[in-house]
């Protein structure tokens, strides 16, 4: 598999984990050192893999279900560095509610001894374009 392939594959390995609200599955794409960063859309910055962990644990024992479907992927590579930039498109069941949103997120691994590891993700809110007006009917 050449990087480019693992950062893809460890990428999906991601949002796979959190679309299935699956810790382990989180815990196996992480870098787990004090150095890895994350922000979650509209949190503060987090630092360290311990924080990390925690903020996924509270994510996911909000129950419900979510659908995260990663779109318009840019990957880069650079050395031992890869980035990923994309568009979360999210479907997730709060309380009684279906809520969908959009967020832009970048997602840097770093090639370890183990092999490409998560170091940050960063996703926030992105503005959302109304192409035409809302006719009352949901298709």
């Amino acid at each position: 598999m050449t990087d480019l392939e693992a950062v893809r594959a460890l990428n999906e390995s991601f949002y796979a984990a959190l679309e299935g609200l699956d810790l382990e599955g989180m815990t196996r794409v992480w870098q787990h050192d004090d150095g890895v960063q994350c922000i979650h859309p509209g949190g503060d910055l987090l630092q360290g893999w311990p924080t990390i962990r925690t903020s996924w644990e509270r994510i996911f024992a909000g129950g419900g279900w979510m659908r995260v479907t990663p779109t318009r992927a840019d990957i880069r590579l650079d050395g031992d560095l890869g980035v990923v930039v994309c568009y979360e498109n999210i479907t997730r069941k709060v309380e009684a509610d279906v809520r969908v949103s959009l967020a832009v997120a970048t997602n840097i691994y770093r090639k370890t001894a183990e092999g490409w590891r998560m170091i940050h993700h960063h996703a926030s809110p992105a503005p959302v374009n109304v192409t035409q007006p809302f006719s009352g009917t949901v298709q």
